[in-house]
C-alpha cells in the first residue's frame, strides 16, 4: 500500500501547507527517517542529492515544535551556502505559513548589524551558516541555551569547504541534551570522525551507497579537443538539440565560467545568467529568481551549485570541464532527474580529463555512453593560454674547456709571469711573543 502524508498525521495547518505547496506524496528517504526523527535520537541520513531530503527534516520538526516564549532559537539548522540558507528558510517559510513559527535566515556578506536586530525580535527556527552563526554566537548576540534540535545539512559538503573548526565551536557553546539530525550525500573519513567525536551513536538512514548516481539520469560523454572546440559545441548542442529546455553548465573555475557567459551572450543574448563566488550576493538571488521562473534558459556556474539547490524541471547538466573530485560529479549530475523525473548530463573531455572520467566511472561502477565528436562542429586549434604546456628549462652551467691555444691567444707580458708573492705585510717576518717595541724597530730599519 502507498504511503501518503495522510498516515504522517500532521495537524491540518500543515497539511493545508503541503496542499498549497502542490506536494502530495511523501518520497522515500521522507518515509524512512520520519519516525526516527520524531523519536528523539540523533539520525545520521544518506541520500543522494535531489531525494526530497530537506523535507525528510523539515517535516518532523514543524510538526512536534511547540511554541515558547524565548526568541533565542529552538530549532538550528546548518547548511554550506548562502543560497541553501535562502532556500531551506523559503521552504520553511511556506510549511510555516498557517502556524505561528519564527523562522530567521541568517548568512555572511550582509550587514551584521541588521541580523542582530532580527534575532532580538525573536526567532524559533534559525537557518544559517557555519560562520555567521558563529560571529554572531562569539558577540553573545546568539545564544543556544534553548537549541533542543540541531540539524546539519550537506555534512560532507561542509567539511570540504573548510567549517570544522566553526562546527568544533558551535558544538561546544551548545546544550549536550539536544538532538542532532546529520544529512550528508556521502561519507567520508572527515564525517566519520565528527560523528564519533560529538554526536551519540547517530542512527544510520541510508537511502543509496556514496556515490550511487540516480538512475533516471542518462549519462553521456564527448571527446573534445580543446576548451575552445568546446565552446563551439556547446553552442552547437544548444542551437540544435530542442530538448535542451532548462540547463546548468558547470566550469571548473571563476574564470572560465566567465569566459563560457561570455561566448554565450554573445550568441544568445540575455538567455543565459552567471554565479559565482565573485558575484555579489545579490546578484546571484537575481539570476537564481530569473532561472526559476523561465526567464533565462540556463546558467553558467561553478561548483556552487552543485549541492543542494533545487530548481524544478532542469532538462539538462553539461559539464563543461570534468571536476577533479569525482564526488562533485554526483552533485553536479543531481541538479537534473529530480523529483522521479528523468534528466541528461553531457560531459565534454579532452585527453588530459579522461583520466579523471575513468575515476568517476570507477566511483559509480558504471560507464557513462561515449558519443562521437560531431562532423558538424568546427575544430578550432587555437589553445588557451591555460592549456599551453609550459616547459621548465633546466638551468645548465657552461664549462669552457681550451684543448688547444689558438690565435685569438697570446703569451702573458713578462711583468704578468712574476709569481705574487704577496704584499710588504706577508713578506715581513712573523712577529712573536719574545719581541719587544726595540725589536721591532730595529727590524724595521734593516728593511728599509
Amino acid at each position: 500500500m502507498d504511503i501518503t502524508f495522510e498516515d504522517f498525521n500532521f495537524p491540518p495547518q500543515l497539511n493545508s501547507a503541503l496542499e498549497k505547496m502542490n506536494i502530495t506524496t511523501p518520497t522515500p528517504i521522507q518515509i524512512k527517517t520520519y519516525k526516527p526523527i520524531l523519536s528523539g535520537r540523533d539520525i545520521m541520513g544518506i541520500a543522494q542529492t535531489g531525494t526530497g531530503k530537506t523535507l525528510a527534516y523539515l517535516l518532523p520538526l514543524v510538526k512536534e515544535y511547540k511554541f515558547s516564549k524565548s526568541h533565542m532559537p529552538k530549532i538550528m539548522i546548518l547548511v554550506p551556502t548562502r543560497e541553501l540558507v535562502v532556500q531551506v528558510t523559503d521552504i520553511l517559510d511556506q510549511l510555516t505559513q498557517f502556524i505561528n513559527v519564527r523562522v530567521l535566515g541568517i548568512y555572511g556578506g550582509v550587514n551584521i548589524n541588521t541580523q542582530k536586530e532580527l534575532i532580538y525580535e525573536g526567532v524559533d527556527i534559525l537557518v544559517g551558516t557555519p560562520g555567521r552563526v558563529m560571529d554572531l554566537a562569539l558577540n553573545n548576540d546568539l545564544q543556544f541555551k534553548d537549541v533542543k534540535k540541531l540539524v546539519i545539512d550537506e555534512f560532507d559538503e561542509m567539511l570540504s569547504l573548510g567549517f570544522k573548526f566553526q562546527l568544533r565551536n558551535i558544538f561546544s557553546m551548545m546544550n549536550e541534551k539536544r538532538q542532532n539530525i546529520l544529512f550528508s550525500a556521502t561519507m567520508t573519513d572527515q564525517v566519520d570522525e565528527m560523528l564519533e567525536e560529538y554526536f551519540n551513536r547517530p542512527e544510520e538512514i541510508s537511502l543509496a551507497r556514496s556515490g550511487t548516481p540516480i538512475t533516471k539520469i542518462s549519462q553521456k560523454a564527448i571527446p573534445v579537443q580543446n576548451f575552445n572546440t568546446k565552446l563551439n559545441l556547446l553552442v552547437d548542442q544548444l542551437r540544435t538539440e530542442a530538448s535542451i529546455e532548462k540547463v546548468l553548465i558547470f566550469a571548473n573555475n571563476k574564470k572560465h565560467a566567465d569566459i563560457i557567459y561570455e561566448k554565450l551572450e554573445e550568441e544568445f543574448p540575455d538567455e543565459f545568467g552567471v554565479i559565482h563566488s565573485n558575484k555579489s550576493q545579490n546578484f546571484r538571488l537575481r539570476v537564481m529568481e530569473s532561472y526559476r521562473k523561465d526567464e533565462i534558459k540556463g546558467i553558467v556556474t561553478t561548483d556552487i551549485m552543485a549541492r543542494g539547490l533545487d530548481f524544478p524541471d532542469i532538462s539538462h547538466v553539461i559539464n563543461f570541464e570534468i571536476p577533479e573530485v569525482p564526488e562533485q560529479y554526483i552533485h553536479r549530475i543531481g541538479r537534473t532527474g529530480r523529483a522521479e523525473k528523468t534528466g541528461i548530463a553531457i560531459s565534454y573531455f579532452t585527453e588530459k580529463e579522461e583520466v579523471l572520467l575513468i575515476e568517476i566511472e570507477n566511483l559509480m561502477e558504471k560507464e557513462t555512453e561515449k558519443l562521437d565528436f560531431p562532423e558538424n562542429v568546427k575544430v578550432n586549434q587555437s589553445k588557451m593560454d591555460f592549456e599551453k604546456t609550459v616547459v621548465k628549462m633546466k638551468q645548465i652551467t657552461t664549462v669552457k674547456i681550451e684543448e688547444e691555444r689558438g690565435a685569438a691567444f697570446h703569451e702573458k707580458k713578462d711583468k704578468n709571469k712574476k709569481v705574487n708573492l704577496g704584499g710588504p705585510t706577508k713578506r715581513k717576518p712573523p712577529k712573536t711573543k719574545t719581541q719587544n717595541r726595540g725589536q721591532l724597530k730595529q727590524n724595521s730599519k734593516k728593511r728599509r
